[in-house]
């Protein structure tokens, strides 16, 4: 049982054997938790190489000066590249907890701190480490502050720039992608609901306060509490919900 956890460890941090047992026994050989370990402390991985992560940035920054206003940026075409080396879709949620990962400031871009500065905090300093490192990302999102963190990252990194609310069709595409991940039950009422009855762009209060509730109201909406301090847009939500026989809350 410990020889196929270490070796599930190697194949996805790429450590050493020795750094696999060690970790593993400071988890109590607990997989998830030796991630976790392994992840936060950079101290125990292996160093990056900078020659490599130059190599990589370079592959993938943009290379039309003359049209790029940041050409020394990852932009739109380097980040489909980049997916196609992954060997993943560029709308999967995935890229999502990656563009966390290097603290992107901007949807389909980034910069060259982020991207180095983020694959040094995975311990990537190559193609084939970045795709084993593709599963612990999507692992990522089971846990339950880590998700948090990511959601509440996505409304900011999903903004235009500039801007202090998320337009609409952006916030409902990210939600469908998010909460398809939770599998809130509600949420294609809810964006049915906006698309009906809203129409406006998704205030930050809006955006954090509905993870709380998708996560503290159970979806036939029983323990609902219509004084409690809920944005108005939930409390019509539920009226609407309500009102349109979407769903029978019980009293």
């Amino acid at each position: 049982m410990h020889k196929e956890k270490v070796q599930q460890f190697i194949a996805i941090t790429g450590a050493s054997e020795k750094v696999a047992l060690q970790t593993l026994k400071n988890s109590e050989w607990h997989l998830e938790g030796a991630f976790d370990i392994f992840y936060s402390q950079p101290q125990i991985r292996t160093a990056t190489d900078s020659r490599n992560l130059e190599e990589l940035y370079n592959r993938y920054k943009g290379k039309l000066f003359h049209y790029y206003p940041y050409a020394d940026m990852i932009m739109a075409d380097g980040i489909s590249l980049l997916c196609n080396d992954l060997q993943v879709d560029p709308a999967d949620i995935v890229m999502l907890v990656v563009s966390w990962h290097m603290k992107a400031a901007t949807m389909c871009e980034f910069s060259k701190q982020e991207f180095v500065s983020g694959l040094q905090s995975l311990g990537v300093d190559s193609m084939d480490k970045f795709r084993e490192r593709i599963q612990f990302m999507r692992n990522e999102l089971k846990d339950e502050q880590k998700f948090r963190e990511i959601y509440n990252f996505a409304f900011g990194w999903a903004k235009e720039k500039g801007q202090k609310s998320l337009a609409l069709d952006t916030a409902i595409g990210m939600w469908q992608l998010l909460f398809a991940e939770k599998q809130w039950p509600l949420v294609d009422h809810w964006c049915q609901f906006l698309q009906a009855r809203h129409n406006k762009a998704i205030s930050r209060d809006t955006w954090s306060q509905l993870l709380e509730f998708a996560r503290n109201v159970d979806p036939t909406l029983a323990n609902y509490d219509a004084e409690g301090a809920w944005p108005y847009l939930i409390d019509e939500f539920v009226e609407y919900s309500v009102e349109n026989a979407v769903i029978q809350k019980t009293s």
